[in-house]
């Protein structure tokens, strides 16, 4: 078998602290209500947007999850895996900010190892913060902006050339050591020019003979649901959202969002189809881009007989009218909406003026229940401006009345904010203004905050209205009610709820004990005394994590099309590996 040396890009997805293993550190629940571990270690789809981008235009690139592989394999070695590659250019995404750790220390150990390899960084966070991440030793090139694939195109084709780079958009650089930043002037008008092809993870997993590498968090091929990105950009004034409209006029150079055609999101769609049976879920409110946008979407969805469940994300109400025409475009869906609290002067205070109340938000509720829905789930969090202990529970008393009136399709879900306040959202900028104190401004004060051995001590903020410890008891407590709830009204088993009941006491007493013991002793001592219950307890406290997951399949992929895909890769390449 030949090995070919014709690897363009690896791209690495490091885990949230690169040596979590062997550190004992609380995460609490920061990760409950997403897919990954407290890890972080789902990696971006603007990967699989960047594999494709290059690779139609020659390029071969390979996605790395470190983070998983680090998670599934005691054994694994970060530096014997990059000891065995040569990449022309290693990618590392530092989007969200609790990569601030792993992501630097990955940089650090590729540079240790190929010291003649150029380094790119990118992502909203690495965007954030450009100018200081460039400082750093092991960092060559960071890439601005939420769309990025043409000008690392470029840099790709200008490694090593100082008047190319001069001329690539978006682009921060050293010459000389001295950093440059170029103007930031690509913003793409649409997100038509590039795919999210899920073939190319089985093109990967064909030409690099590793399925481990390529699987976007821990747990995937057993539940292996997907999204398409409809937006990027947002036409909501969140404080606390690194996305919001003021953020990413600010950050990416967005005024307005951009969005997806509708032809482009139904042909993402079919695509994820044909490989899987999994729910797919469209990440963004098709509704920012008007009606018009959002009939055209749900007409070729109808056209396109898609059979997965398709997810709809709301940040609005949606009129009455929308649900029933999504209910006669497609055969399986369900809908997610965040109303944050159900109390209107915190929602005020984060969202500016609410446009809807509580009884609105029933009134859609109830009809999305009435017609073919097959889940509703409702999000709250908790750690908003003018947000109290008591109102963070008064919102658990109103996830009771939701339970009243509603059937066990409907479930409610709460949240800290956490670890981190977003970096460029309102509240960051200016957080006096509104309420809170931040303890980490840097880059490098928040990769040293990841380092704090407890979640309690790694937020970054607390507000006028609570301060840390009471933000970490609010939600406790208010988990503890809302899984009671969940139990009295049958959203969950009685032995699913029995085991989160149990997680929680266990966590409240093992913050207690760290509390005690950090007061005595080293991390040393406490690493050999209590990591095993600092791993068990830094999950499924707020819910269990199974709760989010969509029924399963007794066979989650189309093996056919994934067997077509191989034997065609296959006969192209000759069974070559690149390495």
């Amino acid at each position: 078998m030949r090995r070919d040396n014709g690897l363009d890009l690896l791209l690495l997805h490091p885990p949230s602290v690169y040596d979590f293993r062997e550190k004992s550190i609380f995460y609490g629940p920061v990760s409950d209500l997403i897919p990954s571990s407290p890890v972080f270690e789902m990696y971006p789809l603007g990967f699989l947007t960047i594999a494709s981008y290059l690779q139609e235009r020659g390029m071969n690139v390979r996605i790395a999850n470190l983070a998983v592989r680090m998670m599934n394999e005691p054994r694994f070695s970060v530096p014997r895996f990059l000891a065995s590659v040569r990449p022309r250019a290693v990618g590392i995404d530092l989007h969200w900010l609790p990569h601030a750790h792993g992501a630097l220390e990955v940089a650090r150990v590729v540079k240790e190892i190929h010291p003649d390899i150029p380094v790119i960084m990118g992502g909203l966070s690495s965007t954030y913060f450009h100018e200081e991440l460039i400082g750093y030793p092991q960092v060559d090139y960071v890439l601005r902006g939420d769309s990025t694939e043409p000008p690392l195109h470029q840099l790709l084709h200008s490694l090593g050339d100082r008047r190319a780079l001069r001329n690539i958009p978006n682009l921060t650089w050293k010459d000389n050591g001295t950093p440059q930043v170029n103007p930031m002037t690509f913003l793409p008008p649409s997100l038509d020019y590039v795919d999210l092809r899920p073939d190319l993870i089985v093109e990967m997993v064909m030409r690099y003979r590793d399925r481990r590498s390529v699987m976007p968090f821990s747990g995937w091929w057993s539940n292996p649901t997907t999204a398409v990105f409809t937006v990027k950009g947002c036409a909501c004034e969140c404080v606390t959202c690194g996305s919001s409209k003021t953020t990413c006029a600010h950050l990416t150079k967005r005024t307005r969002p951009v969005f997806r055609s509708p032809a482009s999101v139904t042909a993402n769609v079919a695509a994820i189809s044909r490989l899987t049976r999994s729910p797919i879920f469209l990440v963004g409110d098709l509704l920012q881009a008007g009606a018009a946008h959002a009939d055209e979407v749900l007409s070729a969805l109808h056209d396109a007989h898609v059979p997965n469940l398709l997810v709809f994300e709301f940040f609005d109400l949606p009129p009455l009218d929308f649900l029933r025409r999504i209910d006669a475009s497609v055969a399986h869906w369900s809908i997610e909406i965040s109303p944050e609290s159900h109390d209107h002067e915190v929602r005020r205070a984060q969202e500016g003026e609410p446009s809807y109340d509580n009884a609105q938000l029933e009134s859609v509720l109830s009809e999305a229940l009435r017609l073919r829905c097959s889940r509703v789930d409702v999000f709250f969090m908790i750690g908003m401006p003018r947000q109290t202990y008591q109102s963070v529970q008064d919102t658990i008393t109103y996830c009771e009345h939701l339970f009243r009136i509603s059937d066990q399709r409907l479930s409610c879900f709460i949240s800290p904010l956490g670890p981190f306040v977003d970096p460029g959202s309102r509240v960051f900028e200016n957080p006096e203004s509104f309420g809170y104190r931040l303890f980490a401004h840097s880059l490098e004060e928040h990769r040293r905050l990841l380092l704090e051995p407890s979640w309690e001590s790694i937020l970054n903020y607390e507000t006028q209205w609570m301060s840390r410890s009471e933000l970490v008891d609010a939600t406790y407590d208010a988990a503890e009610r809302l899984n009671e709830l969940k139990l009295k009204y049958g959203r969950i088993t009685y032995r699913r709820g029995r085991q989160v009941a149990s997680r929680i006491g266990a966590a409240r007493e093992l913050r207690s004990r760290l509390a005690a013991k950090y007061q005595q002793q080293d991390d040393q001592v406490l690493h050999a005394g209590l990591k095993a219950d600092i791993a068990k307890y830094s999950e499924s406290t707020m819910c269990d994590k199974r709760e989010l997951l969509w029924p399963r399949h007794l066979f989650n992929f189309r093996l056919a099309e994934i067997v077509g895909i191989g034997l065609r890769h296959f006969f192209t390449h000759g069974g070559d590996v690149v390495s």
